[in-house]
């Protein structure tokens, strides 16, 4: 069970952007990866295809491991770990620090 989920404010503990913040726009539970808003962009060229494509080079937003991403509490103000809590039968996810829920 993966504790990211999309529209999360998640911190990059690891990498070139290590200490940026931003939303999950994307997750691939399957791969282990997610796609932050506007961090780890890459060049990528792209050819016309109709008419009113533009070519030429674009930057976009590739997967990063969830491993090297962590949730990011506004109450603690830096990434916490996450645990589970249950009650009347739903799940609430929680700061491990704070004990906040997310």
């Amino acid at each position: 069970m993966l504790r990211i989920k999309k529209n999360d404010i998640v911190i990059i503990k690891q990498g070139k952007e290590k200490g940026k913040r931003g939303k999950v726009l994307k997750v691939f539970p399957k791969d282990e990866r997610v796609i932050v808003e506007g961090l780890n962009l890459v060049k990528k060229h792209v050819r016309k295809r109709r008419q009113q494509d533009q070519a030429g080079i674009i930057e976009l937003e590739a997967p990063i491991n969830i491993s090297n991403v962590m949730i990011y509490c506004s109450r603690c103000k830096k990434g916490v770990r996450i645990g589970i809590k249950e009650e009347k039968g739903s799940k609430k996810r929680i700061c491990k620090s704070c004990k906040q829920e997310i």
